[in-house]
């Protein structure tokens, strides 16, 4: 007894000591980061915009690491790894962050190997193939509609200093790999989610991992692409695709035949509501790389010339363009006609460019432009615009630029068609063999900043599933479901009431993408619950409210909340879905959740 106290009397001051080292290592560590990355604005000059350290020194580390991630810094956040957010912030507060920075100090997979029950029956990237139609087959569902009731929560894995759980995550041999907002990337057990690697990168990683040939790929809020071997975790190489200092990637990589097709978006749509940005020079792209080495094969922008001076502001700043044209979602691939199909934003600022708004077809072996289909033009918009900012159009918006992709279909009667929805609320088809002719429209919503169709619908080959954001608007929501051959109206699943308390962010909003397996859909809402619709008549099969905390796997503090962004996936017998997306009218939160049958 006498020995065990003495130990304890002596291991304290140690433990102690040894913290206060740690946090001094850490605090160095912010000290050159913050030296190289943030000072030249946080001077504390009498001048300056961005307030002084010593005005920093009073919020939580946490609350720093939160505005880095995705507050008003997350621009220059987005350059820092999970480690150096954390440093910056220990190093400015004075204290430490809780907990280990990958949340992976509990829950490694205590064997070498697992079992594979997924086996072949897995999801490898936005959607199981690169047609983008978010359709997962019979054999690879392995959930028979009957048993959708019986689904239940199985595991809960937890994100660190995330407010929202972002990334889509992808299932293959017995494995789940998902990024994070903090840059690090897992590799779990698909049944367990026992952590089996872990890899950080230089940014957030909010794009779907793509798969192949034992390598996963994925891009970060950097504009890096990386490749790493998908058995331990060891980066095969790494890829900048995009100089311009605020380009990230949000649309996730394609792999097809070799080639890993790139989209790239920015931040510069926000940045430009400071009048003294010279706004704006950033051009959407899309890059194939070389699956086994990351050389670059083509590299196509959106608009193919540079921006040119268009004259000098009111506050005396450069004013460029055309800009814009992101792309933020995932490439298309059209195998049978070689080609890749991709849709764009909106433009930052004029002069009107036809790319914008636009389903652009290129040629899948050199890039070159087939065809483009525009259907808004002069939508120039910039976020947070005010009066007396010069960066800003005469006219702001409308904002209806594509969110998800274009959707590969074909018809029962053998004809293909490219599916897309629009933030304008409308779904649109148009056919591949004449230049992205329209075939027919489908009004879903009424569309606008945070409005329409947002990140993602689905096709089987009956019917096209159009989700409704429409968030700022009084009746938001609704799950529509429209004849793949006419374009007309079967059936309308109208907003549930939300399962969240009241409050900001708490409504029937749909904006998560859809998922559709043979008999039913899946579609998250903004209110928290997952639900399951009967692609017969949208009935509600099944729901889950995702509203509260849960225990996790990896013992990170974990809720869930909104679901905006990724969409569910389904595989072997088992739902996987994010909960959680602190942006664009969302409620914070940051678990994975995974069920199975009972």
């Amino acid at each position: 007894m006498r020995a065990t106290l003495l130990a304890v009397v002596i291991a304290a001051p140690i433990t102690a000591m040894m913290g206060a080292v740690l946090l001094q290592a850490q605090a160095s560590a912010g000290e050159k980061v913050f030296a190289d990355r943030c000072a030249s604005c946080h001077s504390g000059a009498a001048d300056a915009r961005a307030p002084a350290p010593e005005s920093l020194r009073s919020r939580s580390p946490l609350a720093i690491v939160e505005s880095l991630v995705n507050g008003a810094m997350r621009t220059q956040g987005s350059r820092l790894t999970g480690a150096e957010r954390r440093a910056v912030a220990e190093f400015l507060t004075g204290r430490p962050v809780e907990g280990d920075v990958s949340g992976a100090t509990t829950g490694k997979c205590a064997t070498p190997q697992q079992p594979d029950r997924t086996g072949a029956r897995g999801w490898r990237g936005w959607s199981p193939i690169p047609d983008n139609a978010r359709f997962q087959t019979t054999e690879n569902a392995s959930l028979p509609v009957g048993d959708i009731p019986k689904l239940s929560l199985k595991w809960a894995f937890g994100f660190p200093d995330a407010s929202s759980a972002w990334s889509q995550p992808t299932v293959s041999g017995g494995r789940l790999y998902v990024g994070s907002q903090n840059g690090t990337v897992y590799a779990l057990g698909a049944t367990s989610g026992c952590i089996r690697w872990t890899f950080a990168a230089a940014g957030g990683v909010r794009t779907a991992i793509a798969i192949g040939d034992g390598v996963v790929y994925f891009g970060d809020t950097g504009a890096n692409v990386y490749a790493v071997d998908a058995e331990t975790g060891t980066q095969r190489w790494k890829r900048s695709v995009e100089s311009h200092a605020l380009a990230r990637i949000t649309g996730s990589p394609t792999l097809h035949d070799g080639r890993l097709y790139v989209p790239t978006s920015s931040y510069e749509e926000s940045q430009g509501a400071d009048p003294l940005y010279a706004c704006c020079t950033f051009r959407g792209s899309v890059t194939a790389l070389d699956a086994a080495t990351g050389a670059v094969i083509w590299k196509a922008y959106t608009i193919p010339d540079e921006p040119q001076r268009r004259g000098t502001s009111t506050a005396g700043v450069p004013l460029w363009g055309p800009s814009g044209a992101a792309i933020w979602s995932a490439p298309t691939v059209d195998s049978r006609r070689g080609l890749l199909y991709v849709a764009t934003g909106n433009l930052y600022s004029g002069p009107a460019h036809a790319a914008a708004n636009a389903v652009i077809a290129l040629d899948l072996k050199t890039g070159s432009v087939r065809w483009s289909k525009q259907v808004t033009s002069n939508d120039v918009y910039l976020t947070g615009c005010r009066a007396g900012n010069p960066n800003c159009p005469e006219t702001n918006g409308p904002d209806v630029d594509f969110g998800s992709p274009p959707m590969l279909a074909r018809t029962r009667a053998g004809r293909d068609l490219i599916v897309i929805g629009q933030k304008s609320g409308i779904g649109f088809a148009l056919d591949p063999d004449k230049n992205g002719e329209t075939v027919w429209e489908y009004r879903a919503g009424r569309g606008g900043v945070l409005g329409g169709i947002e990140w993602g619908s689905a096709v089987d080959n009956e019917r096209a599933y159009f989700a409704v954001s429409d968030i700022t608007q009084p009746q938001p929501g609704g799950l529509h479901a429209v004849s793949l051959a006419g374009g007309e109206r079967e059936w309308f699943a109208a907003p549930r009431p939300p399962r969240c308390a009241s409050g900001r962010g708490c409504n029937a909003a749909q904006s998560a993408a859809v998922t559709a397996i043979p008999g039913a859909v899946f579609s998250g809402s903004n209110d928290g619950a997952l639900r399951v619709y009967s692609t017969a008549d949208g009935a509600i099969l099944w729901e889950f409210d995702s509203n509260r905390e849960f225990t996790t796997v990896n013992g990170v503090a974990g809720r869930g909340a909104s679901m905006i962004g990724p969409g569910p996936v389904v595989a072997g017998g088992m739902v996987f879905v994010d909960s959680g997306y602190g942006a664009f009218g969302g409620r914070p939160g940051n678990v994975l959740l995974a069920f199975g049958l009972k």
